[in-house]
């Protein structure tokens, strides 16, 4: 049945479909899958401390519960436990694990270029993860947090008056530096620029500040700030707001509702989430923003296909590793690679379940082998092998340590490893 009929419906006849249209993937459009990355973590082992994003001035990461588990600022636990996102083999794990899933791109949270707060650190890792982006030859995009203007007004680090220019600076940088670039997302020769927003700056405001680049961007917003900001689309994110649950009747109707705003296939970014369970309250930050349950996973399922059954061409899965809010699809203790094998029977991708794992044990490995030269030799061949896709050979070389470690299946978590 073609995507578009399907679309047409009423939204409680599509609850109808959503067992029906699993069997018909084949035959809806392509599709492009994009995840929504986080890149602002920080560990003491590469860092020298545990940033914000796993503490948030609450939690202690050094202390280590009868389970092996870090104390760390989330509800859910990394499957490779705490990371850094500088660190080398946590993107080379993240991408792989992406490329294996049958993700083709990556939307990446960005602060901007200023040296403020942790924007510096952010935009550095930013270019660290696109090499790696670029090496899995996946795609990327950016998605502007512009509510840092406001941010470093009130710390006194940029003029009211010098909004505009900085804005200006910003876009000039994206234009110079990423939107040309081969492997940056784009649509019709235009490249596509998410802003989380817009929060700050105004529809006159953006249209000024783009005059002059040399590749002007399609801008998607957050569906409520479309008439102010007269954005070229919208992208969908998780409708919780003012501290409640959100049942999925709210939101399964939000979803209906933005599926029917475009009139084209670029005007919506589709949208596919887990759940959403924040941890500020917890950690005295603010109120909780809301809650969406995740069902034991059958929350980011129905997400997943309702995005797959609309006419959008790319479908932006929040997130990657919002551990904060609680949005996580990268292997979880909770969810394992539940949410990846998910994404593997729509992407129909080339690779199986099992191959998810490889990724995993090779992060897990070159940890524990950080100082064995023998052993990392043959680990650099696993990772070439695992990036030119060829997970047989990569396995075999693999199988080797885990016999010789006692260890035919992999655990995680190993607190010597980070």
């Amino acid at each position: 049945m073609n995507h578009r009929y399907i679309t047409e419906l009423s939204c409680s006849m599509l609850l109808l479909f959503s067992l029906s249209s699993y069997l018909l993937h084949s035959e809806v459009d392509p599709k492009t899958v994009l995840v929504h990355y986080m890149p602002w973590y920080s560990s003491k082992s590469v860092s020298g401390r545990w940033g914000w994003h796993w503490t948030m001035n609450h939690f202690n990461p050094e202390k280590i519960n009868k389970d092996g588990q870090r104390e760390v600022a989330s509800n859910d636990y990394p499957l490779i436990g705490p990371y850094d996102s500088n660190d080398g083999q946590t993107l080379e794990c993240h991408v792989l694990l992406m490329k294996f899933a049958g993700i083709q791109g990556v939307v990446i949270d960005w602060y901007g270029i200023e040296d403020f707060r942790d924007y510096a650190t952010i935009h550095r890792n930013t270019q660290h993860m696109i090499e790696y982006i670029k090496k899995a030859e996946l795609q990327f995009a950016i998605c502007y947090e512009d509510q840092t203007v406001k941010h470093m007004i009130e710390g006194k680090f940029l003029q009211k008056q010098e909004d505009h220019t900085h804005g200006k600076k910003v876009l000039q940088w994206l234009d110079n530096n990423w939107f040309s670039d081969d492997a940056y997302i784009k649509l019709d020769d235009q490249p596509v620029l998410l802003v989380f927003g817009p929060q700050y700056f105004k529809a006159e405001q953006w249209d000024h500040m783009m005059l002059g680049l040399s590749k002007r961007p399609r801008l998607y917003g957050l569906p409520h700030l479309l008439q102010e900001t007269k954005t070229s689309g919208v992208f969908g994110w998780p409708p919780v707001s003012g501290g409640g649950e959100v049942v999925p009747a709210v939101w399964t109707e939000y979803l209906c509702q933005l599926y029917t705003k475009g009139s084209t296939e670029e005007a919506v970014i589709a949208v596919a989430f887990p759940g959403f369970h924040d941890i500020y309250k917890e950690v005295g930050l603010h109120k909780s923003i809301g809650y969406i349950d995740d069902q034991a996973g059958k929350t980011f399922i129905e997400t997943f296909e309702r995005a797959w059954n609309s006419k959008s061409q790319f479908i932006q899965i929040a997130t990657w590793n919002d551990y904060g809010e609680g949005t996580v699809i990268e292997p979880t203790k909770s969810f394992k690679y539940q949410y990846l094998e998910e994404v593997q029977k729509y992407t129909q991708t080339c690779f199986s379940q099992n191959d998810l794992q490889l990724p995993v044990i090779l992060y897990e490995l070159k940890k524990k082998h950080m100082k064995n030269t023998v052993a990392m030799e043959d680990l650099k061949q696993v990772s070439t092998l695992l990036f030119s896709s060829k997970c047989a050979e990569a396995r075999a070389l693999l199988q080797q340590y885990l016999v010789k470690n006692g260890r035919q299946n992999h655990t995680t978590d190993d607190n010597n490893l980070h």
